[in-house]
């Protein structure tokens, strides 16, 4: 009977347990709600397998806050920053584990008994300080049992070389003490680090529009259109010309002045000292060479 009635308890309590489970995942995972918050609010961008160049362009976040490291795109860890206590640290988890593979593989030379891939970390990865007011991607979020961790990822840069190099990191957002928070309060801590940057604001080198390894640059506005020109007014027909006076002759003309208003004689005879010009309707007798008759 004592046996049936532990059987039964422990039943109870299975029970109990089944269902708690069963509310919780009715209920949500914190982290997972945190993460679809943020992923609500930011939207993702997506880069090649090698990280050389993006692919899907998502949203520009503004870095508010001084110190986010972030290593070259061809080193196999991203640089790890944690935010805390109001203030960005990068540590050398990430370098490390990239040091300690390059050391494997023998690319990173050992100097001395006591050298480590941890000595050695300093040639991990080519890395870039972001301070705040510059701008990047940002490609997952991802909950953790102890935190959210935002990926970010820049357009290229120049190196030493005159390379143009991408930079890729991680910033942890622990959650304090364990205890995973609201999301809504958590959103706002995350903010105090970045934020979506304003539309206006997304062009520039960093973080600035890039639609591949182009950054876009922000479209000039199109010149104001020239207003129309005034319609042209209608030009007035000419006069009709003023009818022209037959032309006159007179005593006293010269042959020219006679010539010049009737044209050449249809025939001209001299006799003695006057000069007969034939028109088809006119005689003129020029005498001395001046008009003294006309019939």
């Amino acid at each position: 009977m004592v046996q049936v009635q532990r059987l039964g308890a422990l039943g109870f309590a299975v029970m109990i347990t089944i269902f708690s489970v069963g509310m919780e995942a009715q209920a949500g995972d914190p982290a997972t709600l945190i993460q679809e918050k943020l992923v609500s609010q930011i939207k993702l961008t997506k880069p090649t397998a090698d990280r050389s160049d993006i692919v899907t362009a998502g949203d520009v976040l503004l870095l508010h806050k001084d110190g986010l490291m972030m290593c070259s795109s061809a080193s196999s860890y991203a640089f790890s920053n944690t935010y805390s206590n109001g203030a960005l640290s990068s540590n050398y988890k990430n370098r490390a584990k990239d040091a300690a593979k390059s050391f494997g593989r023998g690319l990173i030379p050992v100097f001395g008994g006591g050298a480590s891939a941890t000595d050695a970390v300093n040639n991990g990865c080519a890395t870039r300080k972001f301070v705040a007011g510059e701008k990047f991607w940002v490609t997952a979020v991802t909950p953790q049992k102890d935190g959210i961790l935002v990926s970010t990822f820049s357009d290229p840069y120049p190196d030493p070389s005159g390379n143009q190099v991408r930079y890729y990191g991680e910033i942890k957002f622990p959650f304090v003490r364990g205890s995973v928070p609201p999301a809504d309060d958590f959103v706002k801590t995350v903010s105090e680090v970045l934020t979506v940057a304003p539309s206006d604001d997304k062009g520039g080198q960093g973080g600035q529009g890039d639609q591949g390894s182009q950054p876009a640059q922000a479209a000039a506005p199109a010149p104001a259109a020239a207003p129309p020109p005034p319609p042209m007014q209608d030009i007035a027909a000419p006069p009709p010309p003023a009818d022209t006076p037959p032309p006159t002759i007179a005593i006293g003309q010269t042959k020219a002045q006679v010539t010049a208003a009737f044209g050449q004689p249809a025939r001209m005879a001299k006799v003695g000292v006057k000069e007969i010009f034939y028109y088809k309707d006119m005689k003129v007798t020029f005498t001395n060479g001046k008009v003294s008759n006309v019939e």
